[in-house]
């Protein structure tokens, strides 16, 4: 779509170096901690039941060196002793630059409870060989792919916050100006349908709507303690169009195997849209009252002969994928559309090899700014970015649940056809532009602070009329005429 200078495309290298050679320097900081603790045992054997022992001691030293806190130090003895001894493999991956620190950082404590050696060590050969294929993800991905790993060698090894589900509660304070807060614990599918039914709620007003989609996620609140399933609109019209709007119903999708259905498997579940897994005792909890529909893998189906893929085969690509397909995206599957990666304009079939699943977003990403995907047999996507680089994407099932990444059948040969015309005519467009959205938040929260600033020592009103959207944001020019 457009011809990447070279200049950017060197910035981004030397980015990318700089990152790479601090995860190498993190790695090496951490070995050399540990072998300067494996020398101070050596020195000092009799130490161990000091009160000030070797741990402490070399805390210490660090501390000192490094010019940190003792917390600070004792925190990078522990990773260091843990690169040495528990997850030597995976430390050998940091040292060489293949993952960052905080990665690894995360993968020593969620395997913290691995006990066996022999456990330990199955654990840590599948992460060295997982983990740096992984990508860009976020913290509670890689929480939930490293728990994945430790429950298929370990179940009683996977970090779970039993306290915390035993301890379910919600909780109530009142804050000020007429505000309270509430804080709820609650298990992981009741939590992701609640959210889920207050956005519901927050999108059955109009488009004219003056509140923020957090501030009717938080109005929706007081529409679900009098059993409402609608939002009232604050636009001002008398014939606001969304007069009639409801909510829709609220699903959430849970898979897992039919014996963890049927109450006689142990094997924990996937949600789509939670990266943790679902204990195998709270899905047979759940299937007792929900729909259970089995999920049939096509293997090596042909195309369909229609564009919208048939619901089951949608429904495997949904399972499958679990999230947006995109590099780092968390997207649940069911937000998102089936794209077929090769475009059904182009000759792209419709079958399980050619579609995955993107948000709007990353679908129009890959449309109209130059990214492009290839998807092998298992679901694999390598993408392709506009500056050439690559990036490899796993579909979020493969490690619970291997049997939804065999392969599908194989794309038959076809000619591509020739996309014309331009195709940005197509691109859905923005009510006003980010500049103007940002500056009308900046202006209510101005507006907000200068109500809190005056208010208590005037006996006036505050006026706001001084304070208008120019003052704050230069206007932008009119778009061009196109």
């Amino acid at each position: 779509m457009f011809d990447t200078p070279t200049a950017p495309f060197g910035l981004l290298q030397r980015v990318c170096s700089a990152a790479r050679a601090e995860s190498c320097a993190a790695g090496e900081r951490l070995a050399a901690i540990g072998e300067l603790f494996a020398l101070r045992c050596s020195q000092a054997e009799e130490t161990t039941e000091w009160a000030v022992d070797a741990e402490a001691a070399v805390t210490a030293e660090v501390a000192a060196a490094l010019g940190v806190s003792q917390a600070l130090a004792g925190s990078q003895l522990r990773y260091a002793r843990a690169l040495r001894e528990q997850l030597p493999l995976l430390g050998r991956a940091l040292i060489a630059g293949d993952i960052t620190e905080a990665t690894f950082r995360t993968c020593v404590f969620r395997t913290g409870l691995v006990h066996d050696d022999d456990a330990l060590a199955a654990v840590d050969r599948r992460l060295a060989l997982e983990v740096p294929r992984w990508g860009r993800l976020n913290k509670q991905q890689i929480i939930g792919r490293i728990d994945r790993i430790v429950a298929g060698v370990d179940l009683d090894g996977v970090r779970r916050r039993k306290e915390r589900v035993a301890g379910r509660e919600v909780f109530m304070a009142d804050v000020d100006r007429g505000l309270s807060q509430l804080d709820a614990t609650l298990s992981s599918p009741d939590a992701h349908a609640f959210s889920e039914r207050l956005t519901q709620l927050a999108v059955t007003v109009c488009d004219s709507d003056p509140r923020s989609i957090a501030e009717r996620r938080a109005d929706a609140y007081g529409v679900l303690a009098i059993g409402g399933d609608r939002l009232g609109c604050q636009c001002g019209s008398t014939d606001c169009p969304a007069g009639g709007r409801a909510a829709s119903p609220v699903v959430i999708h849970v898979v897992a195997e039919v014996a963890t259905v049927d109450g006689t498997g142990g094997a924990p579940g996937a949600m789509l849209g939670f990266e943790g897994l679902i204990p195998a005792e709270l899905i047979a909890e759940l299937a007792k009252s929900a729909r259970v529909r089995p999920l049939v893998h096509p293997l090596d189906a042909p195309p369909e002969s229609h564009y919208v893929p048939s619901a089951a085969l949608a429904d495997f690509v949904r399972c499958r994928d679990l999230t947006c397909r995109f590099p780092g995206c968390t997207v649940p599957a069911t937000r998102c559309d089936v794209d077929h990666v090769i475009p059904r304009s182009q000759g792209g079939p419709t079958q399980a090899s050619n579609l995955s699943c993107k948000c709007r977003t990353h679908h129009l990403l890959k449309t109209f700014w130059g990214w492009r995907d290839e998807q092998l047999a298992d679901g694999t996507l390598i993408w392709t970015s506009p500056a050439g680089d690559r990036y490899v994407t796993h579909p979020g099932s493969a490690l619970l649940f291997p049997g939804s990444t065999m392969p599908t059948g194989e794309i038959a040969p076809f000619e591509r056809a020739e996309v014309c015309g331009d195709r940005s005519v197509m691109m859905p467009r923005r009510r006003q532009s980010r500049d103007r959205d940002r500056a009308a938040a900046i202006l209510a929260e101005r507006r907000r602070n200068l109500h809190a600033r005056l208010a208590p020592v005037c006996d006036v009103d505050v006026d706001y009329d001084d304070l208008r959207y120019e003052d704050t944001f230069p206007r932008p020019p009119d778009p061009p005429p196109f």
